[in-house]
């Protein structure tokens, strides 16, 4: 007689891998908790800000076109982080370079001096910048704006890109240097290449990081040049409509848009390689 088959033996999911997993998904609600409200305010037809939502309208979205505050902050937004984002990649790249490849008297120190941005308030550096610009005669300026975002994005293209020529392949640059080429097209032809991950990865940051700051914005440019974040600052203390959050949705997307092309960039890059 034919035994049955049985059934293959699937193990049961232990009550601590399940507790993590619970915990995860908590941590992963509370994180997306903001951006789910935010989300939903930006259609609420209420003419001020109020939760739960009663009814539900596009006209937030269609307003926006109309504040030419926002307008005007976007592009001197756009102007700042995308200037900001060049300078911090032409100057970060070579440093994170000569922090890697050579050992000089005074090394940690400038590594430590590089990253301590992160380390102080930003109110603190904004200050500073003040008292730095202003006899300069810099504030309310694209420069002034320009330099104090550059002062806390360069950080992050230091470690990114120290953390691509630490994982990455150097035979190949020695390759190159037996076969000839100097240090520029090694640098051009291999280094760069090897590394554009890294590269690409802290000037995405940087733009991201830029394009968001408003403490050190508000301070060295607030009657000049405001950027989007200082009008929508402004905006928040004089209104308490809805046009903020439909505003906010949309910054969400764009930084997200980024963020996803960047990596299918990448990700197909690695694949063609």
């Amino acid at each position: 007689m034919q035994q049955p088959a049985h059934a293959p033996f699937r193990p049961r999911m232990s009550v601590s891998r399940m507790f993590f997993l619970l915990t995860v998904l908590l941590a992963y609600l509370f994180l997306a908790a903001p951006l789910i409200i935010i989300f939903l305010m930006s259609f609420n037809a209420n003419q001020y800000l109020s939760w739960p939502p009663e009814s539900f309208t596009l006209d937030w979205y269609r307003a926006l076109p109309q504040q030419t505050q926002f307008i005007d902050g976007l592009q001197t937004t756009l102007i700042t982080a995308s200037a900001s984002t060049f300078f911090v990649l032409i100057c970060g790249v070579p440093a994170a370079l000569a922090l890697n490849r050579y050992e000089f008297r005074g090394k940690e120190l400038l590594s430590t001096f590089f990253i301590s941005p992160l380390l102080v308030p930003t109110i603190v550096l904004a200050v500073g910048l003040v008292l730095v610009l202003g006899p300069l005669g810099l504030t309310n300026t694209y420069a002034s704006i320009v330099i104090g975002h550059f002062a806390i994005t360069f950080p992050y293209v230091i470690r990114t890109t120290l953390m691509s020529l630490l994982t990455s392949d150097t035979s190949c640059e020695e390759a190159a240097q037996v076969l000839g080429a100097d240090r520029f097209t090694v640098f051009r032809r291999v280094t760069l290449p090897i590394i554009a991950p890294g590269v690409i990865a802290g000037g995405v940051i940087a733009f991201i990081v830029s394009f968001d700051e408003a403490v050190i914005s508000l301070f060295v440019a607030e009657s000049g040049r405001p950027t989007l974040p200082v009008h929508v600052l402004r905006y928040v203390e004089q209104s308490a409509d809805a046009a903020v959050a439909a505003l906010s949705v949309i910054l969400i997307l764009f930084s997200l848009v980024i963020v996803v092309i960047v990596e299918r960039l990448m990700g197909l890059r690695n694949v063609l390689r």
